[in-house]
């Protein structure tokens, strides 16, 4: 068996149960292909538009779907086009999720289990079963903090929206969720 089937096998073990600690899940790698170049790069401009979008928010702002439409909308319509554009699947997985379609699948789970133990970590590569996975940690700014900080200062058209909402009580620092982003093996 090469290594590089040993690994893939260790991946998916990884990726089969819970992990024990943060440290277990898929092992960190660095980008080796140009496609993997575009899609940090692509991913760092949807952070930074989410990012610019978020300090857009006036701390005197009444925050509602109008906002919301403004501001977080866009974020999201920006990565699926880029998933259609490019064949990857693109997602913005939480383990504290608002919208249920944003949980993390175990191996997201893992992946932002190794940001949570790791705050300076900005992003990793790792090998994933028919192709590579990159994930970008996503922090909460205070704009962020405008819908997802304190459960009873939340928006009401969220608490309305997401009855099962999952997603307060962040601060800014905090890690909110990851950019999980699969590549396909090229053929």
């Amino acid at each position: 068996m090469t290594a590089r089937a040993a690994l893939v096998l260790l991946v998916l073990a990884g990726c089969a149960s819970e992990p024990s600690s943060p440290a277990d899940g898929p092992p960190p790698t660095e980008a080796q292909t140009p496609e993997e170049a575009r899609v940090e790069a692509a991913v760092a401009a949807i952070d930074s538009m989410r990012a610019a979008r978020a300090a857009s928010i006036s701390p005197d702002e009444t925050v509602d779907a109008e906002t919301f439409a403004r501001v977080c909308k866009p974020v999201g319509m920006r990565a699926r086009a880029l998933a259609d554009s490019t064949g990857w699947t693109v997602r913005q997985a939480a383990i504290r999720f608002r919208n249920p379609a944003n949980a993390a699948t175990p191996a997201e789970a893992a992946l932002h289990e190794r940001f949570e133990a790791d705050p300076a970590l900005a992003h990793v590569w790792a090998d994933a079963p028919g192709g590579r996975l990159y994930a970008r940690r996503i922090t909460v700014t205070a704009g962020c903090a405008a819908c997802h900080g304190p459960r009873d200062d939340r928006p009401a058209f969220v608490a309305e929206r997401y009855p099962d909402d999952r997603a307060y009580g962040f601060q800014p620092g905090d890690l909110r969720g990851v950019y999980a982003v699969f590549v396909p093996a090229q053929p």
